[in-house]
């Protein structure tokens, strides 16, 4: 091989050729093997379902896959124990390459303390927005005779009673009774549009309107973690009806936004209707109303003629 390699340095050109040559190849085939490396071809994983398992037992099954564990997020649900995983990204059974990080949601071990904030002597719609902003929410409306109609009267937190002076703290998304005036101790509100909003905004609207929110439902292929996806399809409350203040509007939420759509489109139709008839049927009244003075008028016009013609009025169709 020497000697071939010594007879072709006398054709310089050849020479230099074969070497081009041979120098590209070799690095055609170095770059091959450092993309091999570089992303583990033919070394692919399935990803474990980690969900419903301890974080340390998923990193420790991880570790066996090849895989890494990565926490960027946490949730404060209940029904779980602390630290179990809630959700993950890729999911279970996906194919993936060695060395992939796993990002996973899990669950926190107790929910976050919050300042229960002093918002009687506030309106309702002030008091509402300064305990969602808190991280709290409504529990419930009681409403009581007083003049002033839709401010907050008193605040209760587990039935103790918040006064200005305290430091009483909850957990994050608690509720928070307030008592709230109403003049005559009686009082109606029209039923807002609740479908194809998350439960959140239906709440918040809910309370906006002095009303309470009720029994929550959820469509069957609805699971925790899908629950803030989810939107109002049904409300027990129609929208445009009117309500005691205080009453409890039930909600039924899913994950069919088509359906909440639709359902959404024919509530919208069915309070045109509803505002239409109310309109129609209030000018019918202010027309009866105006329509009573003239007739009154004429009346007593009748019997001052009847009057200067004897004080006896006869109707003569009586006599026929």
């Amino acid at each position: 091989m020497k000697k071939y390699w010594l007879k072709l340095k006398e054709y310089p050109l050849l020479y230099n050729a074969v070497l081009i040559v041979v120098s590209l190849s070799a690095l055609a085939l170095a770059a091959t093997a450092v993309m091999h490396v570089g992303t583990r071809h033919g070394s692919h994983r399935t990803v474990p379902d980690f969900t419903g398992t301890r974080l340390a037992e998923a990193q420790r099954e991880a570790g066996r896959s090849g895989l890494e564990i990565i926490v960027n997020d946490s949730l404060f649900v209940p029904v779980y124990e602390g630290g179990i995983i809630l959700d993950q990204l890729p999911d279970g059974g996906t194919e993936v390459k060695a060395g992939r990080k796993v990002y996973v949601t899990i669950n926190s071990y107790r929910q976050k303390m919050v300042r229960v904030p002093y918002v009687a002597g506030r309106s309702l719609r002030q008091a509402k927005n300064m305990l969602e902003t808190a991280g709290l929410e409504i529990a419930e409306l009681r409403y009581v005779d007083d003049i002033a109609t839709n401010y907050v009267l008193g605040e209760f937190c587990d039935g103790v009673e918040i006064l200005p002076e305290s430091t009483m703290e909850a957990e994050m998304g608690s509720g928070i009774t307030l008592n709230v005036g109403v003049q005559g101790g009686y009082g109606l509100a029209a039923a807002p549009k609740l479908i194809g909003l998350s439960l959140a905004r239906a709440k918040s609207r809910i309370w906006e309107m002095g009303l309470n929110v009720g029994r929550i439902t959820y469509d069957a292929d609805v699971d925790l973690l899908s629950r803030k996806d989810a939107r109002v399809y049904l409300q027990s409350v129609r929208q445009g009806h009117n309500a005691v203040l205080g009453t409890a509007v039930d909600l039924k939420l899913t994950l069919d936004f088509e359906k909440a759509e639709r359902l959404g489109a024919a509530s919208d139709e069915e309070a045109r209707a509803l505002l239409e008839a109310r309109v129609a049927r209030e000018r019918e009244e202010d027309s009866l109303r105006l329509a009573e003075p003239a007739e009154e008028n004429a009346l007593r016009n009748g019997d001052a003629s009847s009057a200067g013609a004897g004080g006896v009025s006869q109707d003569d169709d009586f006599f026929q």
